[in-house]
This record gives structure tokens, sequence and C-alpha cells, in this order.
């Protein structure tokens, strides 16, 4: 079955007063990491690499995760976004990026996410996410509407999302749903040869798509990889990264 898929890996290593972070992401179009150090609450040193990425400018975004310097930890993924403009990032490094700090302000050790969704046919799909406290999401979406299970019932994965999923789902389970939305949306691209597209869109969603620069941020032609029958490669090459704390 033809299927993308996404795996999240997330280490975090505490010290008296501060620690550090090391998250690592890869799907059919993406391969990021982002390293982040902390001290007394504070994200204190931030970086990132993009071993496989869509666009020439992508790497270049990771200059502007300096924007998260100073940011208290917060529990909440999605408080990134208050802190600087979402529209300057790498959305998937930027959303890495709130993960990692997540996983610090809660004082856990390990957050992992795996997620698949199937091609759409005729506008529809199921795509489900697990994480590895055994939390479980299974949606069937037709075109951009959630049409089962409750509460997720009638919901738009392109519109007023975040805001729902923050005000009306736990806080834990808000964070899952983000993601799965994420990757609900991106799954779409499977849908098309991109490898057609010369260069970005100057849409200004994203760092690469900036009006500015979206014409020198070309396409990276055979960076799109299918994982469909092989969930196993995801991230097969971050284990040692993962564990390559400073100090």
């Amino acid at each position: 079955m033809l299927c993308f898929r996404r795996r999240i890996q997330i280490n975090a290593r505490r010290s008296p007063k501060g620690g550090e972070v090391r998250a690592v992401l890869e799907d059919d179009f993406h391969h990021f990491r982002v390293a982040l150090i902390h001290h007394n609450g504070i994200v204190e040193k931030i970086s990132a690499e993009a071993p496989r990425h869509p666009f020439s400018a992508c790497p270049e975004a990771s200059a502007a995760l300096a924007g998260l310097v100073g940011m208290v930890l917060n529990p909440i993924a999605n408080s990134v976004s208050r802190h600087t403009d979402a529209s300057l990032q790498c959305t998937h490094m930027f959303d890495l990026a709130g993960l990692a700090i997540a996983l610090a302000a809660r004082g856990h050790d390990y957050r992992g996410y795996e997620i698949e969704v199937p091609r759409y046919k005729n506008g529809e799909t199921q795509a489900r996410l697990a994480r590895d406290d055994g939390l479980q999401l299974k949606w069937d979406i037709h075109n951009s509407c959630i049409l089962s299970p409750a509460p997720y019932t009638g919901v738009s994965i392109r519109e007023g999302m975040a805001r729902w999923a923050l005000s009306t789902l736990p806080a834990d389970e808000s964070e899952a749903a983000l993601v799965l939305r994420r990757c609900a949306i991106i799954s779409l691209g499977r849908n098309k040869d991109i490898d057609q597209e010369v260069h970005a869109r100057p849409s200004g969603r994203c760092y690469a798509q900036q009006p500015e620069r979206a014409q020198q941020a070309i396409r990276i032609v055979g960076s799109t990889w299918d994982f469909s029958e092989r969930r196993w490669a995801l991230c097969q090459d971050d284990s040692e990264w993962l564990q390559r704390f400073s100090g």
C-alpha cells in the first residue's frame, strides 16, 4: 500500500539547572535535526541540520531558529509560534524545535511519534498516529474535513484546527493531533510529481517560500523518498546523533 510516513524521535538529558535536547524528523520529503541547550528554564542555544530537504534554501533556515533563544520553556509545543514569526522559519524545523522545547519543559527523557497516511483516493484517507506512551489517533478524512471519530468530527485540517485543538483537547493530546494534522496535509504532495516544480512557490508560508528568495530556492530533484514498505528505514542514520550530547 502506498503510504506517506513520518517518524519523530526526541531525546533529552537533564542537569541540575538545565539540560540538552536532540530531536530528529524524517518523512518522504524531509530529514531534519534540531539540538538545543536550556538553562534555568530558558532556551540558551539552538541549532539545526538538514540531511535531506526539498529546496536548496532549506538549510539556511536553521539560522532563523535563533529567534527562539531566550524563550521560556513551555510544555505546549505550539507556543514557539508566539515567540517568533513561523512564516520566516522552515515549517518542519520549527515544529521539531517546538516539540523539543515542550519535552524539556515537561522534564521527560524521550518522545517518539510514528505517523502514516495512505495515499488519498477520491479525496479520502485514514491518517494514523502512534506515540511511544501508547496514545493512538486514527482519523477518517475526506478532502480537508475529519469525518470521524469524535471529538474530531467536522474539524478542518486546514483552517482553525490549532486554535480548536489547543482550546478543546487535553494538552498532551493536542500536541499529537497537531503532529498528525501536519502530516495529513503535507502527505498530499505524494499525489503529484513535485520534482516538476523548478523552485519554491512565493507563498510566504515558510522560509524558502518567502517572495524574496523563492526563485532562488531550487527544487532538489530526487529528494523525495518512498517509505511505504520501509518504515524501518526512517531515522535509521540518526541513532548515534541522538545520543551525542555535549559535555
